[in-house]
């Protein structure tokens, strides 16, 4: 029998019962759907990851107080001094990779302004930081060297901090009060929205750190100083540099360990990376078995179709039908099943991961590769759960089948 008869009768098999074929197909439709949806979402989750601490600034290196294995932003547990202006200094002079650096404070304080007010995090650096972060002012301009030379009582603040404390008004050479101390805004920041871990980047408010060290915490102590490197390729020289400056200053001996940390963005990405790809390959686990559990409905319904179709098996090989007719009619109807829900499946795998993108806010990606893979895994699920039903029925006796009632 040629492939097109045998292909016909196998989809005038399959359209006699078309809701029992249509149910057939549900376990490999969802398995499928749930396959590209697994795999959209990991791929997005991803990207967004990429996309933050991409916008947390170009060539950034964090260097905090403290051992690798203590606390980050503070002294360790084991007492380690916080950094001083004459440390911010040695590594502007001595870390030649090192374009920027910047010292950070931060505390969250009471913000007032006329009638309103809000606990914000305030945090107190100089010009460079703005610029390690990427972060540039849609009104007004940026803090100036000379804001912290003179300790200026000025101020830039987020769009958070606008809409909330100045009622849709601008913000632009208004006056705060931030603790008991009176600021004027000179800037407002371009929007950078919530953070991948759901932080309102715009919550903010910058105020030189001469004027913060000297107003509000009394003391110029570092607990968190940021640098960028002058170009990508240079990280992980600029890290080393930082390293070597750090140490002679802290008196750090050869063999010991460091009292600081040099934290890099990387390390993050990259342990972030490897929690998505487990938990991706976990789901896509889980898809798995729904496929599997589609493969087994297929035998199972195949096998039924067997049976009732037994008296009709007998007829075609008593008037000349060769067995592997037969097994390629059943292991047609196996593959066709298969392969209809495969493409449904993906259908509806591509709409739902559209959704749920929006939903959780993360980027569609599309899974190109696995959009063949799965389609393919769903016809080798039709040929493995189809061949034992197909085999049964081409081994049927002839004499045995016709008497079959």
């Amino acid at each position: 029998m040629n492939p097109r008869a045998t292909i016909s009768l196998a989809l005038a098999a399959l359209l006699r019962n078309r809701m029992r074929s249509a149910l057939t197909m549900l376990g490999v439709v969802i398995g499928v759907a749930a396959v590209l949806m697994m795999e959209s979402l990991g791929k997005g989750a991803t990207a967004y990851i990429e996309a933050t601490i991409a916008g947390m600034g170009s060539n950034i290196l964090m260097v905090v107080p403290g051992s690798a294995h203590g606390r980050t932003g503070g002294p360790s547990s084991s007492g380690a001094p916080l950094f001083g202006p004459a440390d911010l200094e040695a590594l502007r002079r001595g870390a030649r990779d090192v374009g920027l650096v910047s010292p950070v404070s931060q505390r969250p304080l009471r913000t007032v302004a006329g009638g309103l007010n809000r606990s914000t995090p305030v945090s107190g650096v100089s010009p460079d930081f703005l610029l390690i972060r990427g972060w540039s002012v849609v009104q007004g301009r940026t803090l100036s060297a000379d804001d912290e030379r003179q300790a200026a009582q000025v101020c830039v603040v987020g769009h958070t901090i606008e809409t909330a404390l100045f009622s849709g008004s601008t913000a632009l050479g208004k006056e705060l009060r931030i603790h008991d101390v009176s600021c004027r805004v000179v800037g407002v920041l371009e929007s950078k929205g919530a953070s991948a871990f759901g932080m309102d980047q715009d919550d903010v408010i910058f105020m030189p750190f001469s004027t913060f060290s000297r107003r509000i915490t009394g003391t110029d102590r570092i607990g968190l100083m940021m640098a960028a490197a002058r170009s990508a390729d240079r990280i992980d020289d600029a890290k080393a540099q930082i390293t070597n400056v750090l140490r002679q200053r802290r008196h750090v001996l050869a063999g010991e360990e460091d009292d600081f940390s040099v934290r890099d963005p990387r390390e993050v990405q990259a342990v972030l990376g490897q929690v998505t790809g487990m938990l991706t390959t976990f789901l896509l686990g889980v898809a798995g078995i729904s496929l599997l559990v589609g493969g087994i409905g297929i035998m199972n319904i195949m096998l039924v179709s067997v049976t009732e179709r037994t008296r009709e098996i007998g007829i075609r090989l008593a008037v000349g039908a060769r067995s592997a007719d037969i097994l390629s009619q059943f292991l047609v109807e196996a593959v066709v099943l298969s392969a209809l829900g495969g493409m449904v499946g993906i259908g509806l795998g591509l709409l739902a991961s559209v959704g749920l993108a929006r939903a959780i806010q993360v980027p569609f990606v599309v899974p190109g590769g696995a959009v063949p893979i799965a389609f393919g895994v769903s016809v080798l699920v039709g040929v493995v759960f189809g061949v034992f039903p197909a085999r049964k029925a081409a081994r049927l006796n002839p004499l045995a089948a016709l008497r079959f009632e």
